[in-house]
């Protein structure tokens, strides 16, 4: 089937995200030698828009894993704002080392019941950003040869598919699509770690005020005239903390810390990048492996 656009749609607060996203959509549109547009749905202004997409494109999607699922703050953006028809997608998720749980099979659910033709994803590893010491480097040269064999497979399978509707989901994915609850972050005693009520800190004699931290916060809770302050709604994202050059901001809730604690305590092991890639009706006749 023909494509005459790649999308790379994301939320990635802390980058890590969005560069997967990018790469394998890149890596499609260079096999197809179309455009590749990238939609960044990380900041409020963002989402703002409906998006519409025909049958002829490709949606690369891409959010990290919290507490084992989308982040729930954006999930009804996706349910409302990305409207497909008869669309290919390939859904990616990312994950800190722990697990990625039930987050692929959400976005996985979330785009099919928009309209888009998920037929491959991936869940690739990569640093925390709770912490430096998880799965730091991730994602590395390994992790990328995956996901670049994963498009280059993703590719060949849309080409092969005389029209979108013969793109099938993997077989390997068909006992992991259930969402399953939200995972329980614990402490390092082995109880609930209670964090939902923490907000980022701040140095204020370190603050230099350039408000770089309101202007990537995606809940946009930090005013820009005072990024001191942090009002409503924090995701814990991080991404203030990894864009302030003072080093300024930080979080001191004693739950959150020993969460943190029992993380880099627990999960030293090297995690997989996972991928999962289905077949066309074309390639399942001749064949081709799934």
């Amino acid at each position: 089937m023909k494509i005459r656009k790649v999308t790379a749609a994301y939320f990635s607060p802390a980058g890590s995200t969005g560069d997967v996203t990018e790469m394998i959509a890149s890596a499609i549109g260079k096999v197809y030698s179309v455009p590749v547009e990238i939609d960044d749905f990380t900041l409020p202004v963002s989402r703002e828009t409906k998006r519409r997409y025909g049958p002829d494109e490709l949606l690369v999607f891409g959010t990290p894993t919290y507490a084992g699922r989308v982040p729930n703050k954006i999930l009804p953006f996706l349910r409302d704002s990305f409207l497909g028809n008869q669309t290919p997608a390939i859904c990616c998720v990312t994950f800190g080392n722990r697990a990625f749980d039930s987050s692929l099979a959400e976005l996985w659910t979330t785009v099919r019941n928009g309209g888009f033709l998920p037929f491959a994803g991936a869940a690739c590893v990569s640093r925390h950003v709770f912490s430096d010491k998880i799965a730091p480097g991730r994602p590395d040269d390994r992790d990328r040869k995956i996901l670049i064999d994963l498009a280059e497979k993703a590719a060949a399978r849309l080409q092969e598919a005389g029209e979108a509707q013969e793109l099938s989901a993997p077989d390997s994915l068909a006992g992991k699509l259930r969402v399953g609850p939200y995972y329980t972050p614990l402490g390092t005693d082995g109880n609930p770690a209670k964090f939902l009520a923490a907000k980022p800190k701040t140095e204020e004699e370190r603050c230099t005020r350039c408000g770089r931290c309101a202007r990537v916060c995606p809940m946009g809770i930090i005013p820009e005239d005072d990024p001191v302050r942090a009002e409503g709604t924090c995701i814990k994202c991080q991404a203030c903390v990894l864009a302030c050059p003072e080093h300024a901001k930080y979080f001191d809730d004693l739950a959150f810390l020993s969460h943190v604690e029992m993380l880099e305590r627990t999960y030293t092991r090297n995690a997989k990048t996972e991928v999962y890639i289905g077949t066309s009706d074309a390639g399942r006749k001749a064949g081709g492996a799934g």
